[in-house]
């Protein structure tokens, strides 16, 4: 049987794991997996409106919001934020902009 100590520590040692892997990761400036899926969407959309082909996508978010609902989202706020995503990215040119913490890292390494 497992007792509350030992719990508590797998919990502590897989934090502490974690916590490295993070700081590993900001020093050899790799991106996670949510930095990729951000910029391939903005890609995907932002490809898709300047070639005016935005009608292509639908399958692809009606694939999203399964996978969304799946996860216990709402599908119709799923697709609002899909809306909203891309009235920001199209309408109003916005661009990703560089993380605070690799930006910083740029001044110190000047």
């Amino acid at each position: 049987m497992t007792t509350r100590k030992q719990v508590d520590d797998r919990l502590r040692k897989q934090r502490e794991r974690q916590q490295r892997t993070r700081d590993r990761h900001k020093r050899e400036r790799k991106p996670s997996r949510d930095d990729i899926a951000r910029v391939l969407l903005h890609t995907i959309i932002m490809r898709s409106y300047e070639q005016e082909q935005m009608h292509m996508l639908d399958g692809l978010f009606d694939v999203i919001v399964v996978g969304l609902k799946a996860q216990g989202f709402d599908k119709d706020a799923s697709y609002s934020v899909i809306d909203d995503l891309i009235e920001k990215y199209t309408k109003s040119k916005w661009q990703f902009f560089r993380k605070l913490h690799l930006k910083q890292d740029d001044i110190l390494n000047e």
